[in-house]
């Protein structure tokens, strides 16, 4: 493979005391909770628009916060953002959790996920419509922002990251910071920075939204997935696809472009009632690209297992009754001073990934990186060596649960 060496001089923009790359509901997420333990804040995002999968991707289904048997185990930030995704749009929330200063009737409970009375907390939104919810979210927290710009390479110095170097319309520049969170999905910032990383497969699954004239008009119904390829456990991969990594421009490229020609082909070929779609995603939808490899590693085994150094409470979004209690040290890797994790890349493997990479796990994870980062540089400390009970603490008093008989 050919090579250049490049000597550059780049100017150094801007700093912060928490420099979150990546604009998905993790990084939103993970700035929003820097914020509110007082750090100054800036956010790069690589698109035009905050959302990520969620609304870039059309994903706009935001998995449910409750147990699937009448108890709301997440809190904080997921129920904050679920509220926001909907504030000025529409929903599809089941009757028993419309109110939160009702307690749930347990006689009404169903153990469906999206049934319209007794169904689990979670509800469908309007992609652009949380798009706008997300900015203002932003605004209001006082948190600067860099969109159209992507982080390109840390800036290191032995385990400690002193910023990242960034690429846009403007040119080459750095910004300059005391914690970094990678929640790029794809752990780019990490990877480039010599942290352990482990890398995932993706099946091929291209979801469109097309309008559906059966359902009320003006209502979520009408913004129905398309779905082409693979279901959630593979099946309908395609014969003789890869399985994607995730992690190379040409795989995303090649997943983007087979997918509109599928498409367009089921179009032409008179399966898409209609012949209209309302739109495309914006980003490839990968599932599990690449993760950090921490200081612990989430599994399956950990299900329903009591975590001390917990600062998260994870709903499982498939399996009711099931729950995960997230260990801190999944955020990070002890070798590396103030490098975090946030998003479906942190230190996860096997159905525990699954768990960590839906909305509400990817917020939750966010909510305990943000805050962890702002204590770890307000208090001049690395994240090995923070105080997870100070961490508790301040996680708890934004309304998280850690455990599960706290719920």
């Amino acid at each position: 493979m050919k090579t250049i060496t490049e000597q550059l001089q780049t100017t150094v923009r801007d700093e912060a005391d928490v420099l979150v790359v990546g604009g998905g509901v993790a990084g939103v997420a993970a700035a929003v909770a820097a914020r509110r333990q007082g750090a100054e804040v800036m956010i790069v995002e690589k698109t035009a628009l905050f959302g990520g999968l969620a609304t870039n991707g059309l994903i706009n289904w935001f998995e449910p916060l409750c147990d699937g048997e009448g108890t709301q185990l997440m809190y904080g930030l997921p129920e904050e953002l679920l509220r926001r995704s909907i504030q000025d749009g529409p929903d599809t929330l089941p009757e028993i959790w419309k109110d939160r200063s009702v307690p749930v009737d347990p006689a009404r409970v169903v153990h469906q996920k999206q049934h319209p009375v007794g169904g689990r907390y979670g509800t469908y939104f309007s992609p652009t419509m949380f798009q706008l919810a997300l900015d203002e979210l932003l605004r209001n927290e006082r948190i600067r922002i860099r969109l159209c710009m992507s982080g390109v390479r840390p800036l290191m110095e032995g385990g400690r990251c002193l910023g990242v170097i960034t690429e846009s319309v403007t040119g080459r520049e750095a910004y300059l910071a005391g914690a970094v969170i990678d929640a790029t999905g794809d752990a780019s910032v990490l990877h480039r920075a010599g942290v352990p990383c482990v890398k995932g497969k993706n099946y091929f699954t291209f979801i469109a939204q097309e309008p559906d004239a059966s359902g009320p008009r003006g209502s979520l119904p009408n913004r129905r997935w398309r779905s082409i390829g693979a279901s959630l456990y593979g099946v309908g991969h395609p014969p003789g696809y890869i399985h994607y990594s995730g992690t190379d421009t040409g795989e995303e490229t090649a997943f983007l472009l087979d997918g509109r020609r599928l498409l367009q082909d089921m179009i032409r070929e008179g399966k898409i009632p209609g012949r209209d779609i309302t739109a495309l995603p914006a980003q490839a939808q990968f599932r599990t690209s690449r993760r950090l490899d921490g200081g612990a590693v989430l599994t399956e085994a950990d299900q329903a297992r009591r975590q001390d150094r917990s600062v998260a409470l994870l709903c499982d979004f498939d399996r009711p009754g099931a729950w995960y209690e997230l260990p801190f040290e999944c955020l990070y890797h002890p070798a590396f001073d103030n490098l975090l994790a946030a998003g479906r890349m942190i230190s996860a493997a096997g159905w525990a990934w699954d768990v960590t990479r839906v909305i509400p796990s990817c917020i939750a994870s966010g909510e305990a990186a943000g805050t962890a980062a702002a204590l770890a540089v307000l208090r001049d400390a690395p994240l090995r060596a923070l105080d997870v009970t100070l961490l508790q603490q301040r996680l708890r008093a934004g309304n998280v649960r850690l455990h599960r008989d706290e719920a």
